[in-house]
C-alpha cells in the first residue's frame, strides 16, 4: 500500500462508529488509497493542519455529547484562537451517528461540519446523518452517502489504471498475523493480566484496576420478575474516587461454555499460545492482549463473541467461506439487497456472533486465525451507576445491577454479557487448597492462615488428616471424592492445579487420581486422559514443587 492519503478519524461510544471506520478504511484499501484510521483522540490533533483528506466519524451520545474517545478532540477544535484558514488545505467530510428519538439528534456531527467549515475546511458532502430508528439501522443513510463519498474521493485520488479496485469477494490481508508458539513459554498465562492491584496513578479502560467481589447478593424476591443483584467490590488501594452521579466500568468475561464452544466450532486449541504481528508498520497492538498470549485469553477476555455480528463480520466471512451455499447466504446477507432479511435473522432475534457461526460450520472451520481480530470486534466495558459513597463505605464500590434475560423467537434466552458474567461470580469461591497431613493438631501447617482466608471468603479448604481414622486418607483420596468439581474447574474455567509436597508417592498417586476423573467424568479414555494431562503441564497448568 502506499503512505496514507486517506485519514479516518472516529468518536466512538459503543463501537458503531468504529466498525463504519474500519469499513471505509477497508473499502479505502480495495480502492488502492493508503488509509489510517484512529480514534480521535489517539491522532495527534495539531497534525491536521497537514492532512490533505479526513473523513471524520463520530456518534452523539447522552444529551448531545460527544463520546469519550474524542472529548480531548472536541475541546481542542472549539478553541476560540484558532484561526479561520487553520484548516484551509483540507478536503473533509462528516458521518454522523445517532437516534432520532432524542432532541440533539446527531449533534455532535452537524455541529463538527460547522466548526470545520468555519476553520477554512472544503467539504466534499453534506453531513451524513445515520439513524439507530430507521428500520435498516444507520446503514440506511450510510449506504448511499459512502456511494457519492467514493465518487468525491476519486475524482481527487483515481484508481491506478494498472492496478483497478479489489473485489469485494477477495479477502484483504488480515490486520495481524498470529504466530503459534511450539512450546508454551513462562509468561503465556490465563492469569496475566494488564489489570493492576497496585496504586499507580487512576485506572483506566486500558489499565483497569482488579477489584475483588465482596459481596453479590440477590435483593429481589425469589418470585420477582427480575433479578437484580447488590454487588460490592473491595477497592482499596486504587486510588479511585467517585461522587453522586458518576459511574464505574466494568470489563466482562465470555462464558466458559461459549469459550469452549467457539474453540470447537474453529478447530482452536484452548491452550495454545501465540504472539501477535503487526501487517503493517504504525498499527499498534491490542493493549488489552498479554504478549505472548493464550486463545483461551483471547476468547474470554477479549473478542466480543456473544455481540450481535454488524454487516462487515457477514462480509469478512463471506470472503473467507469455502464453502459455495454458505458464501452464497453471507454475501446475500452482507449486500445492500440483503439487509431486511439480515435484520430479520440477525437483529430482531438478537442472534450471537457465536451462534452465526455455529449456523455456517463449514466457514467457521475454515477461518484462519490470522482473521480473529478483523472479524470480531472487542469486549468493551459496561457503565454501571455507582450506588454507593466513599464517605459511608470508604473503601468499597457497590452497584445495582439488573440481570439482563429476556426471550426472542430463538430457543435460548438472550442474556446480558456483563450482568450474567457479574451474577454468575460468587465471592465465597475461586480457590480450592486440597491440605494434606498427619494430625489435625500436630503438623497442619499455617492453619490459622488458612481458615482466616478461608472465613473472608477467599478459600475453599478440603483436608486429609492420614492417621485420624482407622484407614488412612490422602489428598488423593479426597480429590476422587471432588472429581466433578475438579473437572469442571480444570475442563470449563480454566483453573490452575498446583502441587507442593513429598517427592516420594504423592505427586504419582495425585497423577493417578487426576487422570482417573479426567476418565469418569470428562469421558476419556486411558490414553485422552493420560495427554489431558501432559497438556496441563506443557502449558504450565499442572505445576509441582517436590522435595525428597
Amino acid at each position: 500500500m502506499p503512505s496514507p492519503r486517506l485519514l479516518v478519524l472516529f468518536g466512538s461510544q459503543t463501537g458503531t462508529a468504529q466498525d463504519v471506520s474500519e469499513r471505509l478504511g477497508r473499502e479505502a484499501r480495495r480502492r488502492r488509497l493508503g488509509c489510517l484510521v484512529q480514534a480521535l483522540d489517539s491522532y495527534p490533533v495539531v497534525n491536521l493542519i497537514n492532512e490533505p483528506l479526513v473523513i471524520f466519524i463520530c456518534a452523539t451520545t447522552g444529551q448531545g455529547d460527544p463520546p469519550d474517545n474524542m472529548k480531548n478532540f472536541w475541546r481542542f477544535i472549539f478553541r476560540k484562537n484558532l484561526s479561520s484558514t487553520s484548516l484551509c488545505q483540507m478536503d473533509f467530510a462528516v458521518l454522523g451517528l445517532g437516534d432520532s428519538s432524542y432532541a440533539k439528534f446527531n449533534f455532535v456531527a452537524k455541529k463538527l461540519y460547522r466548526r470545520l467549515l468555519q476553520l477554512g475546511g472544503r467539504a466534499l458532502l453534506p453531513v451524513c446523518l445515520g439513524d439507530d430508528q430507521h428500520e435498516l439501522g444507520p446503514d440506511a443513510a450510510v449506504d448511499p452517502w459512502l456511494h457519492d463519498l467514493w465518487e468525491k474521493v476519486l475524482g481527487l485520488h483515481p484508481v491506478p489504471l494498472h492496478l483497478g479496485i479489489i473485489p469485494p469477494g477477495v479477502p484483504l490481508p488480515s490486520k495481524f498475523t498470529l504466530h503459534f508458539l511450539q512450546e508454551a513459554p513462562s509468561t503465556c498465562s490465563e492469569e496475566q493480566h494488564v489489570t493492576r492491584t497496585d496504586p499507580q496513578g487512576s485506572p483506566s479502560e486500558l489499565q483497569p484496576f482488579l477489584a475483588p467481589m465482596v459481596t453479590n447478593q440477590r435483593v429481589t424476591g425469589p418470585l420477582h420478575f427480575q433479578d437484580v443483584r447488590l454487588i460490592e467490590f473491595d477497592i482499596t488501594g486504587s486510588g479511585l474516587s467517585f461522587a453522586a452521579g458518576d459511574v464505574v466500568l466494568i470489563q466482562p468475561e465470555n462464558a466458559a461454555g461459549h469459550v469452549q464452544q467457539f474453540c470447537q466450532v474453529l478447530g482452536l486449541d484452548p491452550d495454545q499460545c501465540f504472539t501477535l504481528q503487526p501487517q503493517e508498520p504504525g498499527v499498534p497492538r491490542p493493549a488489552r492482549l498479554p504478549q505472548p498470549c493464550s486463545v483461551r485469553h483471547l476468547v474470554s477476555r477479549y473478542l466480543d463473541i456473544a455481540s450481535v455480528p454488524r454487516r462487515s463480520f457477514f462480509e469478512l466471512l463471506a470472503c473467507l467461506s469455502p464453502h459455495e451455499l454458505e458464501r452464497e447466504k453471507l454475501l446475500e446477507f452482507s449486500s445492500a439487497q440483503g439487509q431486511e432479511e439480515l435484520c430479520e435473522y440477525c437483529s430482531r432475534p438478537r442472534r450471537t456472533i457465536l451462534e452465526v457461526l455455529g449456523d455456517f460450520p463449514h466457514t467457521a472451520g475454515a477461518i484462519p486465525p490470522d482473521y480473529l481480530l478483523d472479524l470480531i470486534p472487542p469486549m468493551r466495558p459496561r457503565a454501571f451507576s455507582i450506588a454507593s459513597s466513599l464517605l459511608a463505605h470508604p473503601s468499597r464500590l457497590q452497584i445495582l445491577v439488573a440481570v439482563v434475560q429476556y426471550q426472542t423467537r430463538l430457543k435460548e434466552p438472550r442474556r446480558g454479557l456483563c450482568s450474567s458474567w457479574l451474577a454468575s461470580l460468587d465471592p465465597r469461591q475461586g480457590n480450592f487448597l486440597f491440605f494434606g497431613c498427619r494430625r489435625r493438631d500436630q503438623d497442619f501447617y499455617w492453619e490459622p492462615e488458612w481458615k482466616e482466608l478461608e472465613k473472608r471468603g477467599c478459600l475453599t479448604l478440603v483436608t486429609a488428616f492420614s492417621r485420624e481414622q482407622e484407614q488412612k486418607v490422602y489428598v488423593q483420596h479426597r480429590l476422587r471424592e471432588f472429581g466433578p468439581l475438579v473437572w469442571e474447574l480444570l475442563d470449563r474455567q480454566g483453573a490452575y492445579f498446583y502441587l507442593a509436597g513429598n517427592a516420594k508417592y504423592m505427586p504419582a498417586d495425585v497423577s493417578e487420581a487426576l487422570t482417573s476423573i479426567f476418565q469418569e467424568e470428562g469421558g476419556l479414555s486411558g490414553p485422552e486422559a493420560a495427554a489431558y494431562l501432559a497438556r496441563l503441564q506443557r502449558t504450565l497448568r499442572f505445576q509441582t514443587e517436590t522435595w525428597a
